[in-house]
Protein backbone atom coordinates (compact mmCIF):
# COMPACT_ATOMS: atom_id res chain seq x y z
CA UNK A 1 0.00 0.00 0.00
CA UNK A 2 1.16 3.42 -0.70
CA UNK A 3 -0.06 6.97 -0.29
CA UNK A 4 0.41 10.51 -0.57
CA UNK A 5 -0.76 13.80 1.18
CA UNK A 6 -3.49 15.70 -1.19
CA UNK A 7 -4.69 18.14 0.96
CA UNK A 8 -3.15 21.34 3.44
CA UNK A 9 -3.96 19.90 6.50
CA UNK A 10 -2.34 16.33 5.13
CA UNK A 11 -5.58 13.71 4.11
CA UNK A 12 -3.73 10.82 2.71
CA UNK A 13 -5.25 9.19 -0.51
CA UNK A 14 -4.07 5.60 -0.96
CA UNK A 15 -3.52 2.88 -3.49
CA UNK A 16 -2.60 -0.83 -4.02
CA UNK A 17 0.30 -0.55 -6.87
CA UNK A 18 1.10 -3.79 -8.87
CA UNK A 19 4.36 -3.56 -11.22
CA UNK A 20 4.92 -3.20 -14.77
CA UNK A 21 5.46 -1.35 -17.75
CA UNK A 22 5.17 2.07 -18.49
CA UNK A 23 3.09 3.93 -19.11
CA UNK A 24 0.78 3.67 -15.72
CA UNK A 25 -3.04 2.52 -15.68
CA UNK A 26 -5.01 3.49 -13.03
CA UNK A 27 -8.00 2.36 -11.92
CA UNK A 28 -10.55 4.54 -10.25
CA UNK A 29 -13.63 3.15 -8.33
CA UNK A 30 -17.40 4.62 -8.05
CA UNK A 31 -19.23 6.45 -5.51
CA UNK A 32 -18.90 3.89 -2.22
CA UNK A 33 -17.06 1.66 -3.26
CA UNK A 34 -12.82 0.82 -3.37
CA UNK A 35 -10.45 -0.17 -5.85
CA UNK A 36 -8.70 -2.54 -4.90
CA UNK A 37 -11.58 -4.63 -4.26
CA UNK A 38 -13.55 -4.16 -7.70
CA UNK A 39 -10.69 -3.52 -9.93
CA UNK A 40 -8.00 -6.34 -8.64
CA UNK A 41 -8.81 -9.39 -10.76
CA UNK A 42 -9.08 -7.60 -14.08
CA UNK A 43 -5.80 -5.65 -12.96
CA UNK A 44 -4.20 -8.88 -13.86
CA UNK A 45 -6.07 -10.46 -16.28
CA UNK A 46 -4.01 -12.01 -19.22
CA UNK A 47 -5.10 -9.16 -21.04
CA UNK A 48 -4.48 -6.34 -18.94
CA UNK A 49 -1.53 -7.37 -16.84
CA UNK A 50 1.77 -6.30 -17.09
CA UNK A 51 2.21 -2.54 -16.71
CA UNK A 52 2.00 -0.56 -13.72
CA UNK A 53 -0.91 -0.41 -12.01
CA UNK A 54 -2.63 1.58 -9.45
CA UNK A 55 -5.42 0.81 -7.78
CA UNK A 56 -6.34 3.88 -6.08
CA UNK A 57 -8.70 5.12 -3.77
CA UNK A 58 -10.64 8.36 -3.83
CA UNK A 59 -10.78 10.72 -0.35
CA UNK A 60 -13.13 9.90 1.87
CA UNK A 61 -13.31 6.26 0.34
CA UNK A 62 -11.70 2.74 1.12
CA UNK A 63 -8.40 3.09 2.62
CA UNK A 64 -7.83 6.94 1.77
CA UNK A 65 -8.72 9.19 4.94
CA UNK A 66 -12.35 10.60 5.09
CA UNK A 67 -11.82 14.44 6.06
CA UNK A 68 -15.13 15.71 7.45
CA UNK A 69 -13.52 19.39 6.65
CA UNK A 70 -13.49 18.08 2.89
CA UNK A 71 -16.10 19.46 0.09
CA UNK A 72 -15.89 16.50 -2.14
CA UNK A 73 -17.40 18.21 -5.14
CA UNK A 74 -15.86 16.34 -8.68
CA UNK A 75 -13.50 19.08 -8.48
CA UNK A 76 -12.04 18.79 -5.79
CA UNK A 77 -12.01 14.69 -5.99
CA UNK A 78 -9.93 15.52 -8.90
CA UNK A 79 -7.30 17.91 -7.69
CA UNK A 80 -7.07 15.38 -4.97
CA UNK A 81 -6.60 12.41 -7.32
CA UNK A 82 -3.82 14.82 -9.62
CA UNK A 83 -2.11 15.41 -6.13
CA UNK A 84 -1.40 11.48 -5.63
CA UNK A 85 -1.29 11.02 -9.08
CA UNK A 86 1.57 13.75 -9.49
CA UNK A 87 3.31 12.15 -6.14
CA UNK A 88 3.17 8.56 -7.60
CA UNK A 89 4.90 9.93 -10.59
CA UNK A 90 2.01 8.72 -13.02
CA UNK A 91 2.06 10.83 -15.58
CA UNK A 92 0.04 10.26 -18.99
CA UNK A 93 -1.87 7.62 -17.27
CA UNK A 94 -3.97 5.47 -18.66
CA UNK A 95 -7.52 6.11 -16.85
CA UNK A 96 -9.92 2.86 -16.02
CA UNK A 97 -12.68 4.35 -14.33
CA UNK A 98 -16.10 3.19 -13.11
CA UNK A 99 -19.21 5.67 -12.16
CA UNK A 100 -18.45 8.15 -10.39
CA UNK A 101 -14.88 7.35 -10.63
CA UNK A 102 -15.80 7.90 -14.51
CA UNK A 103 -17.09 11.65 -14.25
CA UNK A 104 -14.02 12.39 -11.65
CA UNK A 105 -11.69 10.99 -14.28
CA UNK A 106 -13.56 13.17 -17.23
CA UNK A 107 -13.09 16.42 -14.64
CA UNK A 108 -8.95 15.05 -14.08
CA UNK A 109 -8.75 15.05 -17.80
CA UNK A 110 -9.68 18.39 -18.30
CA UNK A 111 -8.26 19.85 -15.37
CA UNK A 112 -4.39 18.28 -15.24
CA UNK A 113 -4.42 17.39 -18.90
CA UNK A 114 -0.49 16.07 -19.03
CA UNK A 115 -1.43 13.27 -16.43
CA UNK A 116 -4.21 11.41 -18.27
CA UNK A 117 -3.12 9.66 -21.91
CA UNK A 118 -6.60 8.03 -22.17
CA UNK A 119 -9.72 7.53 -21.10
CA UNK A 120 -12.00 4.01 -20.74
CA UNK A 121 -14.98 5.23 -18.62
CA UNK A 122 -16.92 2.42 -17.04
CA UNK A 123 -20.91 3.14 -17.25
CA UNK A 124 -20.03 6.92 -15.96
CA UNK A 125 -22.39 9.39 -14.65
CA UNK A 126 -21.91 11.99 -17.62
CA UNK A 127 -25.33 14.01 -17.00
CA UNK A 128 -26.76 16.06 -13.62
CA UNK A 129 -29.74 14.11 -12.35
CA UNK A 130 -32.33 14.99 -9.64
CA UNK A 131 -32.56 13.48 -6.29
CA UNK A 132 -34.71 10.30 -6.43
CA UNK A 133 -36.08 9.61 -2.43
CA UNK A 134 -36.00 5.70 -2.28
CA UNK A 135 -32.97 5.66 -4.27
CA UNK A 136 -30.12 3.64 -2.93
CA UNK A 137 -27.59 5.16 -5.14
CA UNK A 138 -26.47 8.88 -5.30
CA UNK A 139 -29.91 9.90 -6.43
CA UNK A 140 -31.19 8.51 -3.47
CA UNK A 141 -28.52 10.04 -0.86
CA UNK A 142 -28.77 12.97 -2.32
CA UNK A 143 -32.56 13.09 -1.99
CA UNK A 144 -31.86 13.51 2.25
CA UNK A 145 -29.72 16.87 3.54
CA UNK A 146 -26.43 15.96 5.14
CA UNK A 147 -28.10 16.25 9.15
CA UNK A 148 -30.72 13.76 7.56
CA UNK A 149 -28.31 11.40 6.06
CA UNK A 150 -26.45 11.60 9.39
CA UNK A 151 -28.99 11.42 12.08
CA UNK A 152 -30.05 7.95 10.29
CA UNK A 153 -30.44 8.39 6.44
CA UNK A 154 -27.90 6.17 5.63
CA UNK A 155 -29.15 3.29 7.39
CA UNK A 156 -31.89 3.63 4.87
CA UNK A 157 -29.37 3.90 2.54
CA UNK A 158 -27.29 0.69 3.97
CA UNK A 159 -30.85 -1.47 3.67
CA UNK A 160 -32.01 -0.44 0.12
CA UNK A 161 -28.05 -0.79 -0.70
CA UNK A 162 -27.94 -4.45 -0.06
CA UNK A 163 -25.15 -6.65 1.23
CA UNK A 164 -22.50 -6.23 -1.73
CA UNK A 165 -22.38 -2.86 -2.15
CA UNK A 166 -22.75 -2.04 1.65
CA UNK A 167 -19.94 -4.26 2.10
CA UNK A 168 -17.51 -1.13 0.78
CA UNK A 169 -19.65 1.64 1.28
CA UNK A 170 -19.65 1.26 4.24
CA UNK A 171 -15.80 2.28 4.30
CA UNK A 172 -16.95 5.55 3.69
CA UNK A 173 -16.91 8.62 5.31
CA UNK A 174 -20.51 9.49 5.86
CA UNK A 175 -20.09 12.78 5.03
CA UNK A 176 -17.86 11.68 2.40
CA UNK A 177 -20.47 9.67 0.81
CA UNK A 178 -23.47 12.08 1.35
CA UNK A 179 -21.57 14.94 -0.40
CA UNK A 180 -19.78 12.81 -2.97
CA UNK A 181 -23.25 11.83 -3.82
CA UNK A 182 -24.71 15.31 -3.92
CA UNK A 183 -21.95 16.73 -6.57
CA UNK A 184 -22.29 14.12 -8.65
CA UNK A 185 -25.62 14.77 -8.94
CA UNK A 186 -25.27 18.30 -9.39
CA UNK A 187 -22.36 17.92 -11.99
CA UNK A 188 -20.31 20.43 -13.28
CA UNK A 189 -20.35 23.10 -15.39
CA UNK A 190 -19.45 22.55 -18.12
CA UNK A 191 -21.03 19.06 -17.56
CA UNK A 192 -18.97 16.22 -17.57
CA UNK A 193 -20.45 15.31 -21.12
CA UNK A 194 -19.18 18.92 -22.34
CA UNK A 195 -16.12 17.73 -20.64
CA UNK A 196 -15.61 14.55 -22.72
CA UNK A 197 -16.68 15.81 -26.15
CA UNK A 198 -14.19 18.36 -25.59
CA UNK A 199 -11.18 16.04 -24.81
CA UNK A 200 -8.27 15.50 -27.72
CA UNK A 201 -6.96 12.07 -25.82
CA UNK A 202 -8.61 8.48 -27.10
CA UNK A 203 -11.58 7.85 -25.06
CA UNK A 204 -14.18 4.68 -24.52
CA UNK A 205 -16.92 4.34 -23.17
CA UNK A 206 -18.19 1.04 -21.74
CA UNK A 207 -21.60 0.28 -21.09
CA UNK A 208 -24.18 -2.75 -20.30
CA UNK A 209 -25.33 -4.23 -23.20
CA UNK A 210 -29.15 -4.86 -21.50
CA UNK A 211 -28.69 -0.88 -20.66
CA UNK A 212 -30.40 0.07 -24.68
CA UNK A 213 -29.90 3.04 -25.57
CA UNK A 214 -27.26 5.41 -24.00
CA UNK A 215 -27.99 9.04 -24.59
CA UNK A 216 -26.36 11.23 -26.47
CA UNK A 217 -24.59 8.65 -28.60
CA UNK A 218 -23.98 10.42 -31.77
CA UNK A 219 -22.54 13.56 -30.59
CA UNK A 220 -20.32 11.16 -28.34
CA UNK A 221 -19.10 9.40 -31.94
CA UNK A 222 -18.99 12.22 -33.77
CA UNK A 223 -16.37 14.18 -31.27
CA UNK A 224 -14.08 10.49 -31.63
CA UNK A 225 -15.41 8.70 -28.57
CA UNK A 226 -16.25 4.96 -28.92
CA UNK A 227 -19.02 3.58 -26.99
CA UNK A 228 -19.14 -0.09 -26.47
CA UNK A 229 -21.46 -2.54 -25.25
CA UNK A 230 -20.10 -5.06 -22.89
CA UNK A 231 -22.51 -8.25 -22.79
CA UNK A 232 -23.51 -10.61 -19.33
CA UNK A 233 -23.42 -7.74 -16.94
CA UNK A 234 -25.13 -5.09 -14.74
CA UNK A 235 -23.70 -1.38 -13.96
CA UNK A 236 -20.55 -3.22 -12.27
CA UNK A 237 -19.38 -4.44 -15.38
CA UNK A 238 -16.00 -5.81 -13.93
CA UNK A 239 -17.62 -7.95 -11.62
CA UNK A 240 -20.64 -9.24 -13.54
CA UNK A 241 -18.29 -9.84 -16.88
CA UNK A 242 -14.54 -9.53 -16.05
CA UNK A 243 -13.73 -11.55 -19.22
CA UNK A 244 -16.08 -9.22 -20.92
CA UNK A 245 -14.47 -6.63 -19.23
CA UNK A 246 -10.86 -7.20 -19.97
CA UNK A 247 -11.78 -7.54 -23.53
CA UNK A 248 -13.21 -4.53 -24.37
CA UNK A 249 -10.57 -2.66 -21.99
CA UNK A 250 -7.74 -4.12 -24.32
CA UNK A 251 -8.72 -3.56 -26.99
CA UNK A 252 -9.83 0.28 -26.20
CA UNK A 253 -6.30 0.42 -24.90
CA UNK A 254 -4.56 -1.04 -28.03
CA UNK A 255 -2.47 1.17 -30.36
CA UNK A 256 -3.48 -0.21 -33.03
CA UNK A 257 -7.14 -0.60 -32.68
CA UNK A 258 -7.27 2.67 -31.42
CA UNK A 259 -5.28 4.16 -34.96
CA UNK A 260 -8.34 1.61 -36.35
CA UNK A 261 -11.25 3.61 -35.05
CA UNK A 262 -9.83 6.87 -35.49
CA UNK A 263 -9.38 6.13 -38.99
CA UNK A 264 -12.95 5.15 -39.25
CA UNK A 265 -14.06 7.97 -37.64
CA UNK A 266 -12.64 9.89 -40.23
CA UNK A 267 -14.54 8.18 -43.76
CA UNK A 268 -17.63 7.11 -42.11
CA UNK A 269 -20.85 9.45 -41.62
CA UNK A 270 -21.49 9.72 -37.71
CA UNK A 271 -25.28 7.82 -38.66
CA UNK A 272 -23.14 5.04 -39.53
CA UNK A 273 -20.50 4.68 -36.79
CA UNK A 274 -21.32 2.86 -33.72
CA UNK A 275 -18.99 0.30 -31.87
CA UNK A 276 -19.75 -3.44 -32.10
CA UNK A 277 -23.18 -2.92 -33.78
CA UNK A 278 -25.42 -0.06 -31.55
CA UNK A 279 -28.91 -0.36 -32.99
CA UNK A 280 -29.93 2.98 -34.41
CA UNK A 281 -32.43 3.67 -31.55
CA UNK A 282 -29.46 3.84 -29.36
CA UNK A 283 -28.25 6.55 -31.56
CA UNK A 284 -31.39 8.36 -31.45
CA UNK A 285 -31.75 8.75 -27.98
CA UNK A 286 -32.46 12.17 -26.25
CA UNK A 287 -29.29 13.88 -24.34
CA UNK A 288 -29.71 12.75 -20.49
CA UNK A 289 -28.18 10.81 -17.94
CA UNK A 290 -28.26 7.00 -18.13
CA UNK A 291 -28.17 7.22 -14.32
Amino acid sequence: MRSAAVTPEGSRIRWVELPGQEPPRVYVHGLGATSPAYFAEVAVHPLLAGRRSLLIDMLGHGISDRPTDFDYTLESHADALAAALTNAGATGAELIAHSMGGSVAVVLAARHPQLVSRLVLVDANLDPIPPSPGSAGSSGIAAYSEEEFLAGGWQEIRDRAGPHWWSTMRLAGREALHRSAVHLTRGTAPTMREHLLDLKIPRTYLLPETDGPLPGTDALIEAGVSVVPVPDCGHNIMLDNPEGFARATAAALSDHDQQERRQAARSEPASARTSQGLQEAWRQAPSTSIK
